[in-house]
């Protein structure tokens, strides 16, 4: 269901919310599934513990065409756990992006931004926004976080860009894929020898401590945080920016008021949800719901972004509105998987809207909103290129 416009749920979602919020899909994998388009059943499923997160069940929900296994994607990765497993390798982690800590990164991060807009101002015009800003802020700070060296940033960026891009051949996702885990093996190795004061060295420490040095779990681990902390960010970033724009008196407003910046971004996280239908389960036992029986071994897929435009929940959802009491959106997930990283992103985008409006008042798309290169893939949204000028 490719979406009319990019600020856009295709016309369906809303459909299926008000007629048959839980209703049978089939899957580009061959496999059938259940889709859910309502808050409230999102909400209640996100926490019943009878849907398995485990990417590895014979008949979890496979998105991908032709895709028969999940086990290679799975590896070490936490949104593909059950507890007791989850709630073991989360622990390690959740010290890492508490909100003190997260706190104490702003000046970092605004330093990073300000040098973004530096560059800009002084480059040639039009400027494309996703490179110029949108992808280099999240990734330099992740890499920040994890203690990646800065000189490998571009290495990085070239083979996530591949690995998460449909553009590509599936053979070259898959090598993509495989370079990034032999770089990040390879680093938390050096890490193990010569730790530093970073998330990776940290987690290495705490995987021995326990007696769970798995090597090739910690690398399946680290690509999730490095991946999962900025590709996300970044096409809020520049989705976020078109919309602005696109509301010049609301980012009049922000420009004006800072101290909207928290509720802007709720907003435009719930308005966008990035990340559509990546919450994947597969039910464990049969599930009776919104008078819909969901039976045991069926697929079920959580749809964060049909959540998001829920009228129940938030009144006249079609509309952006900055003063928006948006807290109650799932782009982030709920529960036990909800994304540990939410706090870093939140705090990046708060610097960064706050910063671009302020220091490029006349801020601009350079070519027709109908002419960006969106991308669409039925699990990230986003915009290949954002040229703009002032």
């Amino acid at each position: 269901m490719p979406r009319r416009c990019p600020f856009d749920l295709n016309e369906q979602y809303a459909e299926l919310r008000e007629e048959a919020p839980i209703t049978p899909v089939d899957l580009a994998s061959g496999r059938d599934a259940w889709l859910v388009t309502s808050h409230e059943h999102v909400r209640t499923l996100f926490l019943d513990p009878r849907l398995s997160a485990d990417g590895t069940h014979p008949t979890f929900p496979i998105l991908a065409p032709r895709r028969k296994s999940f086990d290679e994607q799975a590896r070490g990765f936490l949104p593909w756990m059950d507890p007791p497993e989850h709630t073991r390798y989360r622990r390690m982690l959740i010290n890492e992006f508490t909100v003190r800590r997260i706190r104490a990164m702003r000046p970092r991060v605004q330093a990073v931004v300000d040098g973004c807009i530096d560059r800009m101002e002084a480059g040639p015009r039009p400027v494309d926004l996703v490179r110029a800003l949108a992808l280099p802020v999240p990734s330099q700070t992740i890499c920040d976080v994890l203690g990646v060296p800065y000189e490998d940033l571009d290495h990085i960026q070239d083979r996530a860009e591949v690995m998460v891009s449909k553009v590509h051949p599936p053979e070259e996702r898959a090598a993509a894929l495989r370079d990034l885990r032999t770089y990040l093996g390879d680093l938390l190795h050096r890490k193990g020898r010569e730790p530093g004061d970073d998330t990776l060295s940290r987690l290495v420490a705490r995987h021995r401590a326990v007696g769970a040095d798995d090597h090739d779990h910690l690398t399946g681990l680290a690509l999730l945080i490095l991946i999962g902390g900025y590709e996300s960010t970044a096409s809020t970033i520049a989705l976020g920016t078109v919309a602005l724009l696109a509301h010049p008196d609301q980012a009049a407003e922000l420009r004006a008021d800072p101290s909207l910046a928290p509720k802007a971004v709720e907003e435009l996280l719930r308005y966008f949800s990035v990340a559509d239908n990546v919450t994947s389960r597969v039910s464990l036992e049969d599930v009776e719901i919104g008078g819909v029986t969901i039976r045991k071994g069926q697929g079920v897929l959580l749809s964060n972004a049909a959540a998001n435009r829920d009228a129940a929940v938030f009144p006249d959802p079609e509309t952006l509105d900055i003063h928006r009491d948006a807290r109650q959106h799932m782009a982030f997930g709920y529960g036990i998987h909800q994304c540990l990283g939410q706090n870093l992103a939140r705090l990046e985008l708060d610097v960064v809207f706050s910063t671009l409006l302020r220091r490029l008042p006349g801020l601009r798309l350079a070519v027709p909103v109908e002419d960006l290169p969106f991308k669409d893939d039925a699990i990230m949204y986003g915009i290949h290129e954002l040229p703009v000028t002032w």
